[in-house]
């Protein structure tokens, strides 16, 4: 059983007011002002190897701009900074790994979903699942647009409806592929060259293994001796894995709450979970610890949790998570106000 400590109670305050936003759906109208809490509440939560320390107030607003809601994805890139998304049109903020804004870009592409930060010939990209442009963006991280890709067309999966498209991760492979998944449309999973030239598409709606019920996030895997695709089947509740060619693997684990978005560090993953907590697993799938689980299940992927009813190191809606190379964890709540959570290792 997860086990935390209080060791200083603290206190939000909030300017303005928001409703819930049914999810997947995107964040409209007035956006509230979140001011940075007063006094704050740091936690001791975990086990073992993965015990960590919640780090209160880690991500300071900086004046007259509200954070927005958190529906996206964290990344980190290699000076340390933190990356993460909302669905205004600051879209996608940078800040340090103290917790200080740095700067915001991508203002024409609110509304990020999931986001994949890599290298390649020495320099840093950011690709982007442009949820509400229904499009996959490649950024420089300046914020210049390298390229965007929409609706795949030669799938032939929305020739009846192009709108039922809806992108809410992206990754790349070892042999450069693109993958997508459209998981707030048809769940599928379509895969493309580098140069953006269509391979195929696997996938689809359903409960049996290979098929799924919102293809959620996914990452590369590799941890084995063959690197595979690792996929948040969220609404079945279980993780699968594929081969670069489409073809599945295995159902390594089932009976999640509602995985979302995964990150390793070193042979452990850690699975944000929509019902209120992140798991942490081993290599074999096996569960090592539960972060932040959330008794209270009014508030398990309730997206107008307000922040006074926040508890530090306590989620309610798990989307995304990233560690960073000192086994820090970074989390976002799906959240109207918008919440980002630092959890220090120890």
């Amino acid at each position: 059983m997860m086990r935390i400590s209080l060791i200083l109670s603290g206190m939000f305050v909030l300017l303005g007011s928001s409703g819930g936003f049914a999810h997947p759906g995107i964040h409209e109208g007035k956006t509230p002002i979140l001011f940075a809490p007063t006094l704050f509440g740091a936690y001791s939560l975990g086990s073992g190897d993965f015990s960590f320390q919640s780090v209160p107030g880690w991500c300071q607003l900086p004046e007259s701009r509200p954070l927005g809601n958190t529906h996206g994805g964290i990344v980190r890139d290699e000076k340390g900074n933190i990356y993460f998304n909302t669905d205004t049109t600051k879209s996608i903020l940078v800040y340090s790994e103290d917790g200080k804004f740095v700067r915001s870009f991508a203002d024409k592409y609110p509304a990020v979903h999931g986001m994949l930060l890599r290298k390649e010939k020495g320099e840093e990209y950011i690709y982007a699942a442009h949820l509400a442009g229904k499009q996959v963006v490649k950024f420089r991280l300046d914020g210049t647009v390298v390229w965007t890709l929409g609706l795949p067309k030669e799938s032939g999966k929305y020739e009846d409806n192009p709108g039922a498209y809806n992108p809410t991760a992206v990754t790349v492979g070892p042999n450069d592929h693109l993958y997508i998944a459209d998981g707030y449309g048809r769940n599928w999973i379509h895969e493309y060259t580098q140069e953006r030239k269509y391979v195929r598409s696997f996938g689809g709606t359903g409960d049996d293994p290979g098929k799924f019920r919102t293809c959620h996030g996914m990452a590369v895997d590799e941890r084995g001796e063959k690197p595979c695709l690792l996929v948040c089947d969220r609404e079945n509740r279980r993780l699968q894995r594929f081969d670069f060619s489409g073809n599945l693997i295995d159902v390594p684990i089932t009976g999640l709450r509602r995985p979302c978005a995964v990150s390793f560090f070193g042979d452990h993953v850690a699975v944000a979970e929509l019902e209120g907590r992140v798991a942490i697993l081993d290599k074999e799938f096996k569960i090592v610890t539960l972060l932040g689980d959330n008794e209270n299940r009014a508030h398990w992927a309730n997206n107008g949790v307000k922040p006074e009813d926040w508890i530090d190191g306590i989620f309610t809606a798990p989307h995304s998570c990233c560690f960073d190379d000192k086994g820090n964890l970074y989390v976002m709540d799906w959240n109207a106000s918008g919440r980002i959570s630092k959890l220090k290792k120890k």
